[in-house]
């Protein structure tokens, strides 16, 4: 592996454990810091530069999901989500003149 691949690597690795850490929910983190380091080390012995580069291109993929998964946690954890509606509970009501 080239230095600057390798580079690039160890950086997304880093970028997703630090990622991982707005999760909320200590199950969700975990898990995710677990699958990422297994992942990473299964692939570890990879040479083959197109091999690498499709396992880099998915990475930055995972990354962005990861980003959108801890948004997602910080805005619950905070209470910024609308509360819920039930529509059921709509009453119709009929004036008399």
């Amino acid at each position: 592996m080239a230095a600057s691949s390798r580079a690039q690597v160890l950086d997304l690795y880093r970028a997703m454990l630090r990622e991982c850490k707005h999760f909320s929910a200590y199950n969700y983190r975990t898990y995710a810091i677990r699958r990422i380091r297994d992942a990473f080390r299964e692939n570890k012995s990879a040479k083959d530069p197109v091999e690498i580069q499709t396992l880099v291109s998915k990475a930055k993929r995972d990354l962005g999901m990861i980003r959108r998964q801890g948004i997602l946690s910080i805005v619950q954890r905070e209470g910024y989500l609308a509360p819920k509606q039930v529509l059921g509970s709509v009453k119709t009501v009929h004036l008399q003149f």
